[in-house]
């Protein structure tokens, strides 16, 4: 990778004005069945964020004879719960979003055919969190990081914080909004970064500090960010009173490309000593009707064409070492050189413990 910036998680293009696809291309499904000889359709099953450009899904179809159809579940929790209660007879072919706070969940839950897509060799290996087995394909990384409101902390010359420590100051008081790690993903994933840098004995007198301090917690992205953030065009709009909030690495860029006009600097920093690294993934959804399409997709995801088409779309970064970065994302994105990371099997073995703890000490 070029550089290690945030991921898209959630829900940044949609939440943001960005019109995310809905379906692409024709609806011939007729002749789907078995491994889907004969159908020219392929369904992406995907959280809402999921947005490709048109001429990039123009030449998947050109190479390759399918159509995508994409169909959007709600955020990644919700998405991926609709196919654990539909497993076996899946609403599409591939399912795209799984990340590593919720990879397990899917694994255990048998919801893909193993399938080695082609170019994998290209993916970085820290990425590749399912090696040898091959049920799900890494698509995407990105960092969940605490974002800032520069013109709030230059108005009151006072310093934005740096550190998951700094945000216990006094001086940060009642200024930093977060989303419910039960409900969302990067609530779930900042929860992790406080896991893993406080220690599983320290995290709970973290939150029990930072609750003091007077941590909003709200339930999702979108209100956390466009709400309740005074840092973002929507916040700015809503008279948003928080300047600092919950998001990703690459939010700023997202402010100054649908910005008229675009600004010469962000207005919004990232604290990147509070990023937790994400990793999305995408899987062949096992009863997958158009099984050589979902193939044909899974390949095309990590390509070299699809991958520079992320960073501005969904505002992530590719996974695939030769991949460019265009200059907007990266003159306006934070690298993160450290990010807090927990061991999938961790996160595993003790989610549900942490999830629930959190909840009773902070939203109870």
């Amino acid at each position: 990778m070029k550089t290690t910036t945030k991921y898209a998680a959630g829900a940044l293009a949609a939440t943001l004005g960005v019109t995310v696809l809905a379906g692409c291309g024709g609806s011939d499904d007729k002749a789907s069945g078995g491994t889907g000889g004969g159908s020219k359709t392929v369904t992406l099953v995907s959280h809402d964020s999921f947005n490709a450009s048109d001429a990039v899904l123009k030449a998947f179809t050109k190479e390759t004879g399918y159509q995508v159809k994409v169909l959007k579940s709600g955020d990644a929790g919700a998405a991926l719960n609709q196919e654990i209660l539909t497993k076996g007879s899946p609403r599409g072919d591939v399912f795209f979003g799984a990340d590593n706070t919720l990879l397990s969940r899917a694994l255990d839950n048998g919801l893909f055919t193993p399938y080695e897509a082609k170019g994998l060799d290209r993916v970085a290996a820290d990425a590749q969190l399912d090696a040898g087995k091959h049920r799900v394909t890494p698509v995407d990384t990105g960092d969940i990081c605490v974002n800032y409101d520069k013109k709030y902390f230059a108005d009151r010359k006072l310093d934005p914080p740096k550190t998951f420590d700094d945000l216990l100051k006094p001086a940060y008081r009642n200024l930093l909004v977060t989303e419910n790690a039960a409900t969302s993903s990067p609530g779930l994933g900042f929860l992790l970064g406080t896991v893993a840098t406080q220690g599983e004995t320290g995290y709970q007198d973290y939150w029990k500090k930072l609750k003091d301090n007077g941590v909003k917690v709200v339930d999702g992205w979108e209100q956390a960010y466009n709400e309740e953030f005074s840092g973002s065009a929507g916040g700015r709009k809503a008279g948003a009173d928080r300047p600092l909030v919950v998001s990703y690495a690459s939010s700023p860029p997202v402010e100054v490309l649908y910005a008229d006009p675009q600004p010469a600097e962000a207005p919004t920093g990232v604290a990147t000593g509070t990023c937790f690294r994400q990793t999305e993934f995408a899987g062949l959804l096992d009863g997958a009707k158009n099984e050589a399409g979902g193939k044909a997709l899974l390949d095309f995801l990590i390509s070299k064409r699809f991958q520079e088409d992320m960073p501005l779309n969904m505002f992530v970064n590719p996974v695939v070492e030769d991949a460019e970065l265009p200059e907007l994302f990266t003159k306006f994105g934070a690298t993160v050189g450290t990010p807090a990371t927990v061991a999938p099997e961790k996160i595993a073995e003790n989610r549900e413990q942490w999830v629930q703890s959190w909840s009773s000490l902070v939203v109870k």
